[in-house]
């Protein structure tokens, strides 16, 4: 290890408690999404950052734009620092929105409590955790003092649980950004370097509404909605058969994950409303897919008379498939992960997806790393008492720094 390696560590292990507490701040800010009111957040984080002798740009989304789309509120943040000429642009993104804390919780979900080496609360681990990795690992970078090539874009934006569309896709579609490279939030112990495709759609199943009394009166929509579920769980199996060749991603899924409809228990329901989930492995076409299954939808009902089935897409994310350059992204993470943690750690893709692929759909070759455990459910992301072990983000700040060094050294 070199001097300036040694320097970065040692850096962050004296910084390190501040670094907690800087989680903890922005993990005591809700943004349960939805509702989605997260410019109070943003505007928080671009005050703390001011502290460390940085502006945060603050990007306010159209308000008729975040309405339409279901939320309250989004300002991204984008935080410049320029260095020499003739290095790249290297961009690191962490999302603020979190899904709501639900029910289970044995520690205030916003209470950032640190118990036997974990930080507990929504979002510890998934992904306000790397506003703190990446934030100190800039840091400690910029406090080694070396001349440096290129730049570094923190990217902190608010929109990932709905799709990231008026996050990383916003900020990239009004021109405000165009980095070289990417890392955006992840894990300490792999580095995603592919994830699925998803499509999601609403199906909403009209009939006609009529007294439980005569139900001869009526068109049920629930009954034809059973239909609509049968023809997409009777597709399991066959998904099933279908295999990704990518390391860590296995096969297509599909599941309704919300169902409303009707009136009162003594009316047959004359509208039901299925909200559906289709994970696209990164060989499929999302097109071709999309079409199939408004197909299985649409032949479920077509016999039944005075029913009529309207799909509406909520969302179509493309899958994040490795770019020329985000190879060397991963080597000079594996390298100093091999060095910090002590073991090899694998480049994987995996079946979530996430804001990565909105830069990776740009074109902009992009990974994911950060602060977390090996696996999802180790952390309880978007469980009851969601935690983040303290040393994870200790090893992972390392980890990025080291890797900021060898891609912006002159």
């Amino acid at each position: 290890m070199t001097d300036a390696q040694q320097q970065l560590l040692d850096w962050i292990d004296a910084h390190f408690d501040e670094e907690v507490a800087f989680l903890q701040s922005v993990v005591r800010i809700p943004t349960d999404t939805p509702p989605g009111n997260n410019a109070p957040h943003a505007d928080a984080v671009a005050d703390m950052v001011q502290a460390f002798g940085w502006e945060a740009e603050r990007h306010a989304v159209p308000q008729q734009l975040v309405l339409g789309y279901g939320m309250e509120s989004i300002t991204n943040l984008i935080v410049r620092l320029a260095y020499g000429a003739g290095g790249p642009t290297v961009a690191l993104n962490a999302h603020g929105d979190v899904v709501p804390p639900g029910e289970g919780w044995t520690r205030p979900p916003y209470g950032a409590q640190i118990e036997d080496g974990f930080l507990y609360g929504r979002a510890a681990a998934v992904s306000k955790s790397d506003f703190a990795t990446y934030i100190f690992a800039v840091r400690a970078l910029e406090a080694l003092g070396a001349p440096l090539k290129g730049g570094v874009e923190l990217h902190f934006t608010y929109d990932e649980e709905f799709g990231g569309l008026l996050g990383p896709g916003w900020l990239l579609e009004q021109g405000l950004t165009k980095p070289d490279l990417v890392i955006a939030a992840g894990f300490s112990y792999g580095i995603v370097t592919a994830h699925n495709a998803c499509l999601q759609l609403e199906v909403t199943v009209h009939g006609k509404a009529g007294h439980g009394a005569m139900p001869e009166t009526a068109v049920d929509a629930l009954q034809a909605a059973t239909r609509v579920l049968n023809a997409i769980y009777g597709q399991l199996p066959e998904l099933k058969k279908i295999k990704s060749g990518v390391a860590g991603i296995d096969s297509p899924t599909m599941l309704v994950g919300r169902i409303d409809g009707g009136t009162n228990t003594n009316v047959v329901p004359g509208k039901v409303v299925l909200k559906m989930d289709r994970r696209m492995i990164p060989e499929e076409d999302p097109v071709a897919v999309e079409a199939g299954v408004r197909a299985l939808i649409e032949d479920a009902v077509k016999d039944l008379p005075g029913i009529r089935v309207e799909i509406r897409r909520l969302l179509l994310s493309q899958a994040l498939r490795p770019l020329p350059g985000s190879e060397k992204l991963a080597a000079s993470l594996q390298r100093h992960a091999q060095t910090v943690l002590g073991e090899a750690i694998p480049a994987h893709g995996t079946p979530l997806y996430a804001d990565a692929r909105l830069y990776g759909e740009r074109g902009i070759p992009a990974v994911m790393y950060g602060a977390g455990p090996r696996t999802v459910p180790e952390s309880n992301a978007k469980k009851a008492d969601e935690r983040l072990a303290l040393e994870d983000l200790r090893k992972a700040t390392k980890v990025v720094a080291l890797t900021l060094l060898d891609l912006l050294r002159e």
